[in-house]
C-alpha cells in the first residue's frame, strides 16, 4: 500500500515542476518578445516623425529656394519614378534567375557542385554596393553600348528604346541590371532555404506517381514554397528601392525620360546620397522630405507583400 500511495505523488510532483519551470520560460520568452516588437514599432515611429517635422519646409518654402528651382511635388515625382524603375528592371531580370539557381542548387546539382555554387551566392552578397557601382560605371557600362545601340537601331520605334544612347552606358538600364545583380544573392539564398525544406514525403509521392523531376517541382516544391518566394522577392525590391551609391554611380544626372537607353532619370537614394552633404536650410529639408516619400513607398511595399504571403500562408498543393 505504501508503494501504492507514494508512486501517485511522485508522478504527480513531477509534471508539477515541468509545467512550472515551462510556465516560467513561456513568460519570460513572451515577454521577451513583446518588448522587441514595441521596441522596433516605437524606433520607426521616431523615424517617421523626424522625417515629417524635418521635411515641413519643403512644403511652405519658395520654389525658387528648392532644388531645380520647381515645387517640392514636380520635383520628387520624377525621382520616384525613376526609383520604382530601377527596382523593376531589378527584380524582373534577378527573380527568374534567382529561382532557377536555387532549384538547381536544392534539387538538381549533384552536392559537390551545389555546395561550390552555394558558396559563390552567398559570396556576392557580401560584396560592398560601392564596389557594384564602380564595376558598372568602369566597365560594365561601356560594354553595354553596343548592344544599346543594337536596340535603338532594331527596336527602336518602342519609347524605352528610342534613343539617342549614352556613350558612356551610364543609363537607367544599367543601373537596374546592377541592381539585378545585387539582389540576385538574397533572393537566390531564401529561396534555396526554402525548396530545401519542401516535405520529402510531398516529393516522393509526386514522384512515385510517375511525375518527372519537373513535374514534382511543379507539383510539391513550389506551392509549397509560394509564400516564400514572394517574401524573398519583396526583401530583394527593398533591397533595390533603397540603394544609394551603387546606382548614384552609374547614373548620369538628367531630367526623367521614357528612354532607358539614354542620359537622364534619377532616384531618390542616389539624389539624396548626391546632395546631401552641401545641402542647408530649405535644400535639406527637402532631401529629408523625399527621404519621407521614399519610406512611405518602402511601407507600402512591405504592407502589400505581407498581404500577399497572408493570402498563400497555407500550403495547398498536395494535402
Amino acid at each position: 500500500m505504501s508503494q501504492t500511495q507514494t508512486a501517485p505523488s511522485e508522478k504527480s510532483s513531477a509534471p508539477g515542476i515541468v509545467s512550472r519551470g515551462g510556465r516560467t520560460g513561456d513568460v519570460t520568452f513572451k515577454t521577451i518578445t513583446i518588448a522587441a516588437a514595441i521596441f522596433i514599432l516605437v524606433t520607426l515611429f521616431f523615424v517617421a516623425f523626424f522625417l515629417t517635422i524635418s521635411s515641413i519646409p519643403a512644403f511652405t518654402a519658395d520654389p525658387a529656394d528648392l532644388i531645380d528651382g520647381k515645387p517640392f511635388i514636380q520635383w520628387v515625382i520624377p525621382l520616384a519614378i525613376g526609383t520604382l524603375i530601377a527596382a523593376a528592371i531589378g527584380l524582373l531580370l534577378a527573380t527568374p534567375v534567382a529561382v532557377g539557381v536555387a532549384l538547381f542548387i536544392s534539387h538538381l546539382a549533384p552536392r559537390r557542385l551545389s555546395k561550390p555554387v552555394g558558396y559563390v551566392i552567398d559570396l556576392l552578397a557580401a560584396i560592398p554596393s560601392v564596389v557594384y557601382g564602380a564595376w558598372g560605371m568602369t566597365f560594365f557600362g561601356p560594354a553595354l553600348v553596343p548592344l544599346y545601340t543594337w536596340l535603338e537601331a532594331n527596336l527602336g520605334f518602342i519609347p524605352i528604346f528610342s534613343g539617342p544612347v549614352s556613350q558612356a552606358g551610364r543609363t537607367l538600364l544599367t543601373a537596374g541590371i546592377v541592381l539585378a545583380v545585387m539582389v540576385l544573392p538574397i533572393i537566390t539564398s531564401l529561396c534555396r532555404e526554402i525548396f530545401i525544406q519542401t516535405p520529402n514525403l510531398h516529393e516522393e509521392a509526386a514522384l512515385a506517381l510517375g511525375a518527372t523531376k519537373w513535374d514534382m517541382i511543379k507539383m510539391a516544391v513550389f506551392p509549397f514554397a509560394r509564400a516564400g518566394i514572394v517574401s524573398a522577392v519583396m526583401l530583394g525590391l527593398g533591397r533595390a528601392l533603397g540603394e544609394t551609391m551603387a546606382v548614384a554611380m552609374v547614373l548620369s544626372p538628367g531630367i526623367l525620360t521614357s528612354n532607358l537607353l539614354g542620359v537622364g532619370n534619377r532616384t531618390i537614394p542616389s539624389e539624396i546620397a548626391l546632395k546631401y552633404p552641401e545641402a542647408f536650410g530649405d535644400i535639406r529639408a527637402e532631401l529629408i522630405a523625399a527621404g519621407l516619400v521614399l519610406f512611405g513607398i518602402t511601407l507600402i511595399v512591405n504592407m502589400t507583400a505581407r498581404w500577399i504571403v497572408s493570402r498563400y500562408s497555407q500550403y495547398s498543393g498536395a494535402n
